[in-house]
């Protein structure tokens, strides 16, 4: 029976080398046809609408609710006509500079591909193009988290704590820099 065994694994060997030998296939694979190869199709999409893409994060898992999630969360939340007034306001101010600001954004990608797919990158447009891309992605990332800083002001500390338990969150602070005061 040993020699049988050891006559298979013999026999599998070479297999077992060509198989390791094999050339790994990239996570990159496909996306080498894309447009604007550091940006999905949908990522495209998300700058160019303004929408959140985890952006406000630090925010919102920190009790500090967002204007479209209160929205869609507006009758749980029992919003005053103030506030929702207030929060439509705020959501079509950040959607609008988010909106702006992604553009912008995504012609800033769409240069820095073009820099290296005609070769025309030099160490000098490089820093420069990561220098905008970094300043625009950071403001597009301060969009949403400013919207979030103002909306927790919008709802009272109930409000804010509700928000929370609705959106799943059962750590976060539900109480924001409200220091016992909150504007209506």
């Amino acid at each position: 029976m040993k020699r049988h065994i050891v006559t298979c694994v013999l026999a599998l060997a070479p297999f077992a080398v060509a198989v390791s030998a094999a050339p790994q296939v990239s996570a990159y694979a496909g996306q080498e046809v894309r447009e604007i190869k550091s940006l999905s199709p949908e990522d495209v999409n998300a700058y160019l609408s303004g929408k959140g893409m985890g952006l406000a994060k630090a925010a919102e898992l920190n009790g500090y609710a967002g204007p479209a999630h209160v929205l869609e969360l507006a009758t749980q939340l029992t919003l005053t006509p103030e506030q929702r007034t207030q929060t439509e306001a705020l959501f079509a101010a950040m959607e609008s500079k988010a909106t702006s600001l992604g553009r912008e954004l995504v012609e800033a990608e769409r240069k820095l591909d073009r820099l290296f797919a005609t070769k025309a990158v030099t160490p000098e447009l490089l820093a420069s193009s990561l220098n905008e891309i970094g300043s625009l992605q950071a403001k597009v990332r301060g969009a949403h988290l400013e919207a979030h800083l103002a909306q927790a002001r919008i709802l009272t500390p109930e409000q804010n704590a509700r928000y929370a338990q609705l959106r799943g969150y059962g750590g976060s602070d539900a109480n924001p820099g409200h220091g016992g005061q909150h504007k209506h």
